[in-house]
């Protein structure tokens, strides 16, 4: 009895290594989302993100892009349901998930490269932030340059007095404090209210911009302000049951992104002078700040930034503006 005992011991023993060995084995499939309509500007590096993965993780983990916001539902929600684990994967610029982490906005305030960031504590910092929400903050997969103000009219001075502007999260802050009236709108809405005379303005990014918007769009203010950062969530507990080779394969892509969108990369200063050429051909001109104005310009937005993250945030927004400042 004891020899048959030891046999059936052992037998069960190979049992459970083969089924933990077949379940790090099997691929896994991770709903994902973006928040942009997909195949638009600024959905395509996301794309890329979820078109790599799949490409060298065959056989271990596929991301299955599900769609993109609005037409599966508001950008602002969409890592919230994430969270929840409505999905698995989110690509999303920050200024969509603020209602989340209040203390997002300083992904687009840093002043320090990710990879500094990695090595002073400030992603790790961040990251414990998310993980109370039931986030993992994989990477910053893109970063579309500098926020602009776009305008069909020409103004002289750093004054938004009497301009309403169509804005986001991110810069509403920064152009109300220099005078501006201000409304949101979807993407689809930006040309439609520039046509129409809703909106005399926008804030966008330099890059991920809708070619079609040259049509409506006359200037472009320089110098830019704050960081265009799109970023890689996955839900928590989806990351936490995913084997070691899954999470480093998804990690690998994720910091390899990041790495070519820091905003001294070679790739994205190239972009940002082929798109800024191709503007002026089309007849959009430059107003640019210099001086005094320009140091208005730029002081008001930094100011208003960590104004509003130290206000939502006063403990933790003063550790990051430590971190992620110089």
């Amino acid at each position: 009895m004891r020899r048959t005992g030891g046999i059936l011991a052992t037998v069960a023993a190979v049992a459970v290594g083969l089924m933990t060995w077949s379940a790090q084995a099997e691929e896994v499939t991770l709903n994902g989302a973006s928040c942009f309509p997909i195949g638009s500007p600024v959905s395509k590096p996301f794309e890329a993100v979820v078109d790599e993965v799949n490409k060298r993780g065959k056989g271990v983990v596929q991301i299955d892009l599900v769609g993109g916001a609005p037409a599966i539902g508001s950008p602002f929600t969409l890592v919230q349901k994430m969270s929840r684990g409505a999905y698995d994967v989110v690509g999303c610029t920050e200024a969509y998930f603020g209602n989340v982490l209040p203390e997002v906005p300083v992904m687009r305030l840093a002043e320090k490269t990710y990879a500094e960031l990695r090595k002073n504590g400030g992603i790790e910092y961040l990251q414990a932030l998310f993980e109370d929400k039931g986030i993992h903050f994989l990477a910053r997969h893109h970063d579309f340059g500098p926020f602009h103000l776009w305008l069909n009219e020409k103004i002289d001075k750093p004054d938004l007095t009497g301009l309403h502007l169509r804005v986001s999260p991110v810069y509403t802050a920064f152009f109300k404090s220099l005078g501006a009236t201000v409304q949101t709108s979807n993407i689809a809405q930006v040309y439609t209210y520039m046509e129409n005379g809703t909106v005399k303005g926008y804030g966008w990014p330099a890059l991920g911009w809708v070619p079609s918007w040259v049509k409506v769009t006359k200037y472009r203010v320089e110098p830019g302000f704050y960081n265009s950062t799109l970023h890689t969530l996955v839900n928590l507990k989806k990351w936490e049951s995913l084997s070691k080779e899954q999470q480093d394969l998804l990690m690998q892509v994720g910091l390899e992104f990041e790495a070519r969108s820091e905003p001294n990369s070679k790739e994205l200063q190239q972009g940002l002078i082929k798109q800024k050429a191709w503007m002026a051909s089309e007849g959009m001109e430059t107003i640019t700040f210099t001086g005094e104005d320009r140091d208005v310009w730029l002081s008001k937005a930094v100011e208003a930034g960590w104004a509003e993250v130290l206000e939502r945030s006063p403990e933790h927004g003063a550790k990051l503006k430590a971190l992620f400042a110089n």
